[in-house]
Parts: structure tokens; C-alpha cells; sequence
């Protein structure tokens, strides 16, 4: 009971200070989600329950997700560790991952593989330093340290480093992230 009481006063705090950051006052919130003003501000107060359909309602005007109102609010490990796969040559950090896409920092030391993949998407990279060769198709690509590449990924294409290692900033969706970074970074949150 007291753990359902924490999500409540979290979600309410959460409700109320992404009001507060967007400027909009109770009335102002209250329009986009169409619940009378007092109504928002009892939820917010802890003076009535959060009905799921009324939560539905704030997340969107928010313009956020009921997923991201209930999430839990702990910080196990907020400390980011790389992964190093010697055998492909790259360490990957994980920064973010959602359903969608996948944010991940990687060093490459390894050279270009012979072998170019395909699959169904968009790549986009940054270089933070040193110099990657994209392979695309028939061509060769040296993007360098300041400069950013995006490619369909049904262009056959591989990437490596060039002159010694190089360090990318990098999105990847579901398959790119399956191709790229390998079968190590799987786990239940990018199941298809």
C-alpha cells in the first residue's frame, strides 16, 4: 500500500513540475486535457485518485507518455560503463534506449570489414575524434572528427577506423542497433 502511495505522490510531482516548466498554470493545463481546473488541481494536491483515462489525458497535453508519469524514480546505477568487444574492435556506452532508437557513444579500433549488411532504416553518426571510413555501396567515405554522416541502411555499408582509433556519437533504430552493436547489447527492452 505505502509503495502505491510513493507512485501517486511521484506522479503527481512529476504532473505538476512539467506544468510548472512549460509556464502553464492550472487553468492552462487543465484546457489541453479538458478536466475542470479544480479537478487538476486536486489530483495534483493528492485531495482525488488519478483515473487512468485522466492521466492519459495530462501525459499527452505534457507531451509525455503514461510510461514515462509511472516509471520508477530509482537510480540503481546512473554511472554509464562501456562494453569492449575486442573481436570487433569497438567499446560501446549505451546513452539511451527507448523502443525506437538507440543513442550510444562507440570507440572503433578496428578496420572497415570486408563484409557490408543491410537492413531496413536510417543510420546517423558523428565523429567526436579520429576518422571513420564508411563504406557505401561502391564508395569509400572518410568522415572526421566535427563531421556527421546519415544513410539509408539498405545501401550496403560497413564503417570502421581509419589512421588509428576513432571515437562516434551515433543513432541507431531496432535493426541498426541488431547490426552495429551486436547480440551482446540484446536484452528485453529492444525485443521485437
Amino acid at each position: 500500500m505505502k509503495q502505491d502511495k510513493d507512485l501517486e505522490g511521484l506522479v503527481r510531482q512529476r504532473i505538476r513540475s512539467l506544468r510548472s516548466a512549460r509556464g502553464w498554470s492550472l487553468d492552462e493545463l487543465a484546457s489541453r486535457c479538458l478536466l475542470s481546473p479544480s479537478t487538476l488541481s486536486r489530483i495534483e494536491t493528492g485531495h482525488r485518485r488519478i483515473a487512468l483515462d485522466q492521466m492519459a489525458a495530462i501525459a499527452r497535453a505534457l507531451g509525455t507518455t503514461l510510461d514515462q508519469l509511472v516509471e520508477s524514480d530509482a537510480d540503481d546505477d546512473v554511472v554509464i560503463r562501456p562494453h569492449c568487444n575486442e573481436e570487433r574492435g569497438i567499446t560501446t556506452w549505451l546513452l539511451s534506449r527507448d523502443s525506437r532508437q538507440t543513442v550510444a557513444k562507440m570507440r572503433v579500433t578496428r578496420e572497415v570489414p570486408q563484409e557490408l549488411r543491410v537492413h531496413p532504416g536510417r543510420d546517423w553518426l558523428t565523429v567526436l575524434s579520429g576518422t571513420i571510413m564508411l563504406r557505401l555501396g561502391e564508395r569509400t567515405i572518410l568522415v572526421g572528427a566535427n563531421e556527421a554522416a546519415e544513410f539509408s541502411t539498405m545501401v550496403p555499408h560497413a564503417f570502421g577506423a581509419h589512421g588509428g582509433p576513432a571515437e562516434i556519437l551515433c543513432i541507431l533504430d531496432h535493426e541498426g542497433e541488431r547490426s552495429h552493436l551486436g547480440p551482446e547489447h540484446q536484452d528485453d527492452t529492444t525485443a521485437s
